[in-house]
């Protein structure tokens, strides 16, 4: 018989693949459904909650000084951060100013916070698309601002270190020394990383026009931090809505242009320079003074106590009752390296909150995925999970 000439058509089947919780690319316990044809990814639907605790309903029933804590275990990467956000709400409803030091330690540590969230963010990425020399580098400088942490507060990570009013405790001079000699060899190991990476063949392919984000793209997904400025937006709370005193520090925002994975990495490495930048200008400015202020203190009319046994209890009453914040509601946004973190509080007079509402910039970036992974390869999802930058614990809340 004579053999048909015509080309077979041959018909691929979409696969439905589990993409994590488990994957160490997933970055924390997030699972995507796929829909792939061949390796292009068609659908994808992620499904968050595995990590949930139920954060903002706790924050009710608890104290404003029990709830603290929690906000270090949000973006578990960006711990200070999260506590700024609860400190400063509480003390605009209240309507206070805390004192010129504690401002400026804010300033040290949110920065120093910023490049603890970079380092993990940049290096994992870099190992999830295949170069494992700049993760190494990273954890050996993160271990070094962990060891700032534990310095000011006793522990490596979940600090509790800001707190409403002011700070939790004073820093020693000898720490600044530390910070600064930390800030000037961080320089180098940062042109190192982009040295490695930067111009790498690899990495560019990788990286290069994939999730490419427009303009409109951004305001129809509410997306902030680095997601919008990599695609030209000049947005940043910290030069916007100054909070504390970067309104009193110089420094740049970098801004992108074409809106891709690869001018998001950049935005980055650039970050940690700037921050190293603040951290520099916080320690020329800081000066002696108290860290705290009584607002956030409970009174008590007796002050003479017959027995030890009565300021037995009275420390008992400070820490199980905790302090009143006035009726009204407010909202603070404050610049975290994710993006936007915000916190919007509504009080009755009462020592815990009516109600805390959490905007976690991971929820809104994690959204934009189901729009920006169409069409494209199995492989370069992995590349858009990692530019993303998404801890679960701020998502799930």
């Amino acid at each position: 018989m004579p053999v048909s000439k015509k080309k077979k058509i041959r018909n691929f089947k979409t696969l439905n693949l589990n993409f994590g919780p488990q994957h160490p690319a997933a970055h924390g316990v997030l699972r995507v459904l796929l829909e792939l044809k061949g390796e292009v990814i068609k659908k994808i639907d992620p499904h968050i909650g595995l990590l949930h605790r139920g954060t903002e309903k706790l924050l009710e029933s608890k104290t404003y000084m029990q709830g603290l804590p929690y906000f270090d275990r949000l973006d578990y990467v960006s711990m200070m951060i999260q506590e700024h956000g609860f400190c400063l709400v509480l003390e605009k409803i209240q309507g206070v100013n805390i004192p010129f030091r504690a401002k400026i330690i804010r300033v040290i540590f949110s920065e120093l916070t910023r490049l603890l969230n970079h380092l993990m963010s940049l290096t994992t990425h870099a190992l999830d698309v295949g170069a494992m020399t700049p993760f190494l580098w990273g954890f050996e400088e993160r271990e070094k601002i962990f060891s700032f942490y534990e310095k000011v507060s006793g522990a490596r990570m979940h600090a509790a270190f800001f707190k409403p009013g002011g700070l939790s405790y004073d820093i020693p001079f000898f720490l600044l020394l530390d910070i600064y000699r930390f800030c000037k060899q961080f320089i180098s190991r940062i042109d190192e990383i982009e040295e490695f990476l930067t111009l790498n063949r690899i990495w560019t392919y990788r990286l290069k026009n994939i999730g490419v984000i427009t303009k409109k793209f951004i305001s129809d997904w509410s997306l902030s931090g680095v997601m919008l400025r990599g695609s030209g937006i000049c947005w940043d709370l910290r030069k916007i809505d100054p909070y504390e005193l970067y309104n009193f520090i110089n420094f740049k925002v970098p801004v992108g242009v074409k809106g891709d994975c690869y001018e998001r990495y950049l935005l980055r490495i650039e970050e940690m320079r700037q921050s190293i930048y603040i951290i520099i200008q916080a320690i020329n400015l800081i000066k002696t003074g108290p860290i705290n202020i009584p607002t956030f203190q409970i009174k008590f009319k007796n002050q003479f106590f017959k027995y030890d046994m009565e300021k037995i209890i009275l420390q008992f009453k400070r820490f199980t009752r905790g302090f009143l914040i006035k009726p009204g509601s407010t909202y603070v946004g404050i610049e975290a390296p994710k993006g936007e973190f915000g916190v919007f509080l509504k009080s009755i007079g009462e020592n815990k909150p009516y109600r805390c509402k959490v905007r976690a910039p991971g929820f809104f970036h994690l959204q934009c995925l189901l729009q920006l992974s169409k069409n494209i390869f199995l492989s370069d999802l992995v590349t858009l999970i990692g530019t993303c930058d998404v801890v679960l614990g701020e998502i799930d809340r």
